[in-house]
């Protein structure tokens, strides 16, 4: 009870879950729309950072370049059209190469460019610019750098290109050339701007895609999920091909419809196997009825009659418990409750004793058993189940012999690892498309004989339950008109 109830609890805890599992649709949904988004911001920001530098490092490529052009310009061969007007030429150059150039002195003063007809050599001049402080910085980047390299680095809103120049014969000066980079940064905001809205414009678009390609990708699975229900209540026409999408889907298909198939032949088999059963049920009852009313009425007093009559009686009851006994081991079989009993069984005294049991058919029916029984043949196994098993083929193959009424046995060696048994029938033999269906349990041969064996069909199945458990090879050939052979392998135990 304590059992029930916890797993009870269980069931209830897991249907809890599933009321709060998301739908494959919600979470296809949500995965999609989020790589979407994350592919859009990874690609956005790693652009902008990438483009931002890269124009950076253009422009500080761009900015050496021209210093040097300049600096070849002031130095060595300056246009003769300026005719010495230094602050002419800077101007030309700041003009003509879109930057700032300025010659500064040691202290930041500003040399040149000066207004027209200034003269360097007073000192009153006006210094229209403060570069104090960009000189600190200049001289601090040079002693950074080897020797006659000029320096090259980002300033503040700009980039800086500086160098140490003998433009007079006993005093070096400063050549200073700025570059802005505001173009850039505004590039860079702007860009920043659209990548925002690309990605809002982005995640709309693949909420609308992933909500149309999950709803495509689940389509398969609700369809099957409607036939399974269908088939859960009973209805074995539902094809579970429909809406197929790639080779998964089809495969599954294929899997449930052979479940389907199989479902339906088991249901009738089941079917089938209660109505024989409640039938060998239901003859044996009525026996026992009537023969027991029989004694009742008429033979009670007639000793001859009376214990004929009770033998019927103990006949039919043998058979019923037969009958509920088949169906029991069956049961504890495919259930797993019943283990095994592994003993060292000498298997041929053992088939002889088996054989034994039949010798009933042989002398009132004429039956004949020719066995082939090497000596001396042993292995491991459970001694009362191999025994079931061995009785329910030799009785199966007693069941379904020609004419002649003849069954073959034989337990040989076939190795030194293994011997075999054997038994063959001159029946009917049976169809190729019957022979994957005579193990199971609710099978029974549409061929009608005569059965001295009596049983409820559930023999072949119980025989393989047994087999199956011991690890055994088994199996059965047959050829229509020619009788069927059922074999087991066994391993010896020396």
């Amino acid at each position: 009870m304590t059992k029930k109830k916890g797993k009870i609890k269980r069931n209830r805890k897991y249907r809890g879950r599933q009321r709060n599992t998301p739908s494959i649709y919600f979470l296809l949904w949500a995965v999609f729309s989020a790589l979407s988004l994350f592919m859009v911001l990874f690609f956005g920001i790693t652009q902008r950072v990438v483009m931002t530098q890269t124009y950076k490092n253009e422009a500080a490529r761009d900015l050496a370049e021209k210093g040097r052009k300049i600096q070849t310009t002031i130095l060595e061969t300056p246009p003769e059209s300026f005719d010495g007007n230094r602050s002419a030429l800077l101007r030309y150059l700041s003009v003509n190469y879109d930057v700032d150039v300025y010659i500064l002195d040691e202290t930041g003063a500003v040399l040149f460019p000066q207004e027209p007809h200034f003269n360097h050599e007073e000192t009153q001049g006006r210094e229209p610019f403060d570069f104090s402080g960009a000189i600190v910085v200049l001289k601090e980047e040079l002693a950074k750098t080897e020797a006659n390299i000029p320096a090259l680095y980002e300033g503040d809103g700009e980039y800086c290109y500086g160098e140490k120049i003998s433009l007079y014969e006993h005093s070096e000066v400063y050549l200073y050339i700025t570059k802005s980079i505001n173009l850039v940064e505004a590039v860079s905001e702007q860009m920043n701007l659209r990548i925002w809205l690309l990605a809002v414009f982005m995640f709309l678009l693949s909420f609308a895609v992933s909500s149309a390609v999950s709803g495509w990708l689940t389509r398969p699975l609700a369809e099957m999920t409607k036939k399974a229900r269908q088939l859960a209540s009973g209805d074995f026409d539902v094809d579970f091909h429909g809406t197929d999408y790639g080779l998964e889907m089809v495969e599954l298909a294929d899997t449930l419809n052979h479940a389907r198939d199989e479902l339906s032949k088991t249901d009738r088999m089941q079917k089938e196997l209660i109505a024989n059963v409640s039938h060998d049920f239901k003859t044996p009852l009525t026996m026992i009825k009537a023969y027991a009313s029989m004694i009742q009425e008429i033979s009670g007093d007639n000793p001859e009659k009376r214990n004929r009559h009770a033998q019927v009686i103990v006949d039919e009851a043998d058979r019923l418990a037969s009958l509920v006994t088949d169906v029991l081991d069956l049961s504890k079989l495919s259930s797993g409750i019943d283990t095994l009993k592994w003993t060292r069984i000498d298997m041929s005294a053992y088939l002889t004793e088996i054989l034994g049991r039949f010798d009933y058919l042989k002398e009132t029916q004429g039956y004949k058993l020719a066995a082939e029984i090497e000596e001396e043949l042993y292995t491991r196994a459970d001694e009362l189940k191999i025994g079931q098993a061995l009785y329910n083929l030799i009785g199966n193959a007693v069941n379904y012999t020609g004419e002649d009424k003849t069954v073959f046995v034989r337990l040989k060696k076939c190795s030194d690892t293994e011997f075999y048994f054997a038994v063959t029938d001159t029946g009917n033999g049976i169809k190729k498309e019957e022979l994957a269906e005579i193990w199971e349990r609710y099978y029974r041969s549409s061929e009608t004989h005569k059965r001295p064996v009596k049983g409820t069909g559930l023999g072949l199945s119980i025989v393989k339950k047994v087999l199956e458990k011991h690890g055994f090879k088994f199996g059965v050939t047959s050829e229509e008109g020619k009788g069927s052979t059922f074999y087991v392998y066994f391993p010896i135990n020396t």
